[in-house]
């Protein structure tokens, strides 16, 4: 008797997955074409709107539908809000956690069917002022930073003062919560102490939240260098306007999203209009540590695996 065959890939599976990487290559060079302020400026705005999706799918939404205003996937339109997609619809590419896509359709390609519910407010009002706040988001991100060896500390500094970060000091470890074992006891595990984030605490949570948003897009664009390039890039080389660009980007994109008013708006506004192109800069980095910093405000996340270089 013959055992179970293995499962092979088919050339018809082939020819996807090849099919799925020209796209996104094509996608993701033609993201590197937006140098002038003009063009930057109105991706950001965009990736605003949508908060729903991560910054990185935010931005290929804009790639490839400018004028879109909300989308979804097929399914979820039908189960959410009753409506269906188009026949002659337009499919839309993001990228889905496990990989490797999923197509989303904008309002515009879908109609309403004999049950349809009401739009969401970011359909019918997609320009409206979001008053937001900072609550849990706060503490959940200074737990989730030591993962990565980032130990936030608090200190009373000057009026001018926002925040920094810098290489630690000595060796040393970091606790980490682990989640709760089988028994449900807490589960800590020690964490190598690779960087310190000063932050100025006279100031509002939300401005302190905006300076450790900033420090950590210092961080994750890899301006200060990496203990593992499996988890984000040495770009350390950066030119120094590049990399407050970058940060400044970072921290308008994470507060933006919350409808934080943040001093990142201000500088980029300022740079803007100083400047028809921005720095020669990565807005695939930009958009991973904008993410990245997001998710940290959002949930607990796990310790990072050991890998080996």
């Amino acid at each position: 008797m013959r055992g179970p065959v293995a499962e092979q890939e088919t050339p018809v599976d082939l020819w996807d997955a090849n099919a799925t990487r020209r796209l996104l290559d094509e996608l993701f060079s033609f993201a590197r074409q937006y140098r002038t302020s003009a063009e930057y400026r109105a991706l950001l705005k965009f990736i605003i709107r949508f908060p729903a999706l991560a910054p990185y799918n935010a931005m290929l939404v804009y790639i490839q539908m400018a004028g879109a205003q909300f989308v979804l996937p097929a399914h979820r339109w039908t189960k959410q809000f009753g409506r269906t997609v188009k026949a002659n619809a337009r499919p839309l590419v993001i990228l889905r956690t496990m990989g490797p896509v999923e197509f989303v359709f904008d309002v515009s390609d879908t109609e309403p069917g004999p049950d349809a519910k009401p739009l969401p407010k970011d359909v019918t009002d997609p320009f409206a002022v979001r008053a937001g706040f900072v609550g849990g988001e706060w503490e959940l991100t200074i737990e989730n930073a030591k993962r990565d060896g980032v130990a936030v500390l608090p200190r009373k500094e000057g009026s001018q003062s926002g925040g920094s970060i810098r290489a630690a000091g000595g060796a040393g470890y970091l606790s980490f919560f682990a989640g709760n074992d089988r028994k449900g006891n807490p589960k800590f595990v020690e964490v190598s102490h690779h960087y310190d984030i000063i932050i100025n605490d006279q100031s509002s949570l939300e401005v302190r939240y905006a300076s450790l948003a900033h420090e950590l897009g210092h961080l994750y664009c890899g301006h200060v260098g990496t203990p593992n390039r499996k988890w984000w890039p040495d770009r350390r080389k950066a030119d120094k306007n590049v990399v407050e660009f970058e940060a400044e980007s970072v921290a308008y994109l994470v507060c933006g999203r919350r409808g934080i008013e943040t001093p990142s708006a201000e500088y980029l506004a300022g740079y803007f209009g100083k400047n028809l192109e921005v720095p020669e800069m990565s807005v695939d980095a930009v958009m991973k540590a904008a993410g990245t910093v997001e998710k940290m405000g959002q949930k607990r996340l796990k310790p990072r695996e050991e890998e080996k270089e």
